[in-house]
C-alpha cells in the first residue's frame, strides 16, 4: 500500500478517531484544530476525550501523526482532507454549519495544484457537498486569482462510530460508505481505506480482530445518497429505541415484562436484538441532532417526517417518566434527596451532550428535590460544564446514598452493577432504586432490601386498582 498524506480538520470525537485510525493503518496524518490547549495535550500523547483504546492507538501511530493549528502545515501536500468539525443544532433543529464553512474556506485558501479529495466527515445536510465545493472554489479563487480547474473533488464519507466503542468501530467497521461524483475521488478513497477493506493491517493487541471478520463492504454512492445514508441510519436506530420504550409503557399497564418482549421479537432475524433495550432513551451528540436535522431538511422540501418526529417525542418523554416513577413511589418529591448514578449519556465515554441525567436532575430540582450525582469518569467534566447546576457532586457512591430517599440508575456503567448495594441500603432513608436501564440484578437488590422499579418490567399495583 502506498501511504497517503491526510489532513483532518477538527479533533473532536470523529476527527481524532479518524486521524489516529488512518495513521495506524499506515498513512501520514496531520490533524488541525484551533484549540491550543487541546493540541498541547494531543502532542504529549494524551487524549482530550475519554475513549477506551484511543491513547494506546495514538502511541502506536505517533510516528505518523502530527497536530497543528495551521492549515498551511496540513492542507497543501494532502492527498485527502477530512472536514470533521462540529455541526451543533440551531434553535430550529437545523445544523449550524459555521464551522464547516470556516473549514472549507481555510482549505480553499491553502490548496495547491495537485489533485486533492475533500471529504465531508461531519454530519451535514443533504446537498452540503455542492455547498462545500462552492466555498472551496471561491476561497481558492480569491487567494489565487483564478479558478481551481479539476484539482479537487468533494466527497462524503459518513461515520458510524459508537462512542465508547469508536476504536473497534473504526478498525472493524460494518461497512464504509463513500459518495462522490468523480471517479478519481472514489478511487482515491478506496486506496485510502484499502487496509481496512481488506483487513490487512496488524491487529492491535488491546483490540483484536473478531474471529469471523472478513473483507469490509465498501458502498459507493452519489453525494446526496451518501449524506442521506448517515441520517437514515441514525433515524432508524432512534425509531427502534423509541419503539421498544413505547411498548415498555404498555407492558407496565398490562403487567408484562418488556425485557422478555424484546427477546421474543429480537430473535426474529428481520428485527434483530440490538437497540431493543427499553429505558431512559437516547442522548448524546448524534441521535437527537440528526433526527432534528432530518425533520428540518424534510420541511425545506415540503415534507413531514411523522415517524421520526414521534421517535423524538417518545424519547424525551422517557425522562419525564423517570420523574413520574419517583413521584409515584415517594408521593411528595419536595424536600426529598435523590441520587443519580451516571452522568455521561452512555457508558465508556465522558460525553455529556444531551445527557439524560442532567435533564432529569433539572426536572427534579424544579420540584424541590436535593439532587446528588455520581459518574466514574465524567464527574469533574460535568462540574466544569454546568457551574450553575445546583447538584451535589459525589466522588463516592456511599456519600450519594447516605440518607437518600431513592437512587436512579441513569447510565449503565459496569461498575454500578457490582456496587455494595447491601451497604447502600443500610445508609439510605428509603432503599428505593429506579433502574432506568433495566441493568441491575433485581433479585440481588431485593434481597438487599431495595424496592426495585424498572422500565416496562412490571405492573404498578395502585395503577391497576385505580383503573379496575
Amino acid at each position: 500500500m502506498k501511504a497517503m498524506k491526510v489532513a483532518v480538520i477538527g479533533t473532536g470525537y470523529v476527527g481524532i478517531t479518524t486521524g489516529v485510525t488512518l495513521a495506524y493503518i499506515g498513512h501520514q496524518v496531520t490533524c488541525v484544530d484551533v484549540d491550543l490547549k487541546k493540541l498541547a495535550l494531543l502532542r504529549s500523547g494524551k487524549a482530550h476525550i475519554y475513549e477506551p483504546g484511543l491513547e494506546e492507538l495514538m502511541h502506536l501511530s505517533r510516528e505518523r501523526l502530527k497536530f497543528t493549528d495551521a492549515y498551511a502545515e496540513a492542507v497543501p501536500d494532502a492527498d485527502v482532507i477530512f472536514v470533521a468539525v462540529g455541526t451543533p443544532s440551531a434553535p430550529d433543529g437545523s445544523p449550524d454549519l459555521r464551522y464547516v464553512q470556516a473549514a472549507a474556506e481555510g482549505i480553499g485558501q491553502h490548496l495547491n495544484s495537485k489533485f486533492t479529495v475533500i471529504v465531508n466527515k461531519s454530519t451535514v445536510p443533504i446537498g452540503s457537498g455542492n455547498w462545500v465545493e462552492s466555498l472551496v472554489q471561491s476561497a481558492y479563487e480569491a487567494k489565487n486569482g483564478k479558478k481551481a480547474k479539476g484539482n479537487f473533488a468533494v466527497a462524503s464519507n459518513p461515520e458510524f462510530l459508537r462512542e465508547g466503542s469508536a476504536i473497534y468501530d473504526s478498525l472493524y467497521p460494518d461497512r464504509i460508505v463513500v459518495g462522490a461524483e468523480r471517479e478519481e475521488a472514489l478511487e482515491t478513497l478506496y486506496n485510502l481505506y484499502r487496509p481496512l477493506i481488506e483487513q490487512s493491517f496488524p491487529e492491535p493487541a488491546f483490540q483484536p480482530r473478531p474471529n469471523a471478520m472478513k473483507a469490509v463492504p465498501l458502498i459507493s454512492a452519489d453525494l446526496a445518497s451518501a449524506e442521506l445514508i448517515k441520517y437514515a441510519a441514525n433515524a432508524f436506530l432512534s425509531v427502534k429505541i423509541s419503539f421498544i420504550n413505547e411498548i415498555a409503557a404498555l407492558a407496565e399497564r398490562v403487567g408484562a415484562d418488556v425485557t422478555q418482549i424484546a427477546r421474543g421479537i429480537g430473535l426474529d432475524s428481520r428485527i434483530g436484538p440490538r437497540f431493543l433495550q427499553a429505558g431512559i432513551g437516547w442522548g448524546g451528540s448524534c441521535f437527537g441532532k440528526d433526527t432534528a436535522a432530518l425533520v428540518s431538511t424534510a420541511k425545506e422540501y415540503g415534507l413531514s417526517m411523522p415517524i421520526v418526529q414521534a421517535a423524538r417525542e417518545v424519547n424525551y418523554r422517557q425522562r419525564e417518566r423517570i420523574v413520574e416513577k419517583l413521584q409515584r413511589e415517594l408521593k411528595i418529591l419536595k424536600g426529598r434527596t435523590i441520587g443519580l448514578l451516571g452522568l455521561a449519556f452512555k457508558p465508556n465515554t465522558d460525553d455529556l451532550r444531551d445527557s439524560p441525567a442532567l435533564d432529569i436532575a433539572q426536572r427534579l430540582i424544579k420540584q424541590g428535590v436535593k439532587v446528588r450525582v455520581h459518574d466514574p469518569i465524567a464527574l469533574e467534566q460535568a462540574r466544569e460544564q454546568n457551574p450553575d447546576l445546583a447538584v451535589e457532586y459525589c466522588q463516592n457512591v456511599m456519600d450519594l446514598a447516605e440518607d437518600a430517599d431513592a437512587v436512579v440508575l441513569v447510565t449503565d456503567w459496569a461498575v454500578y452493577r457490582d456496587l455494595d448495594w447491601e451497604g447502600m441500603a443500610r445508609l439510605m432513608k428509603k432503599p428505593l432504586v429506579v433502574d432506568g436501564r433495566n441493568f441491575l440484578d433485581k433479585r440481588r437488590l431485593e434481597k438487599a432490601g431495595f424496592q426495585h422499579v424498572g422500565v416496562g418490567t412490571g405492573t404498578n399495583p395502585q395503577l391497576v386498582t385505580a383503573e379496575g
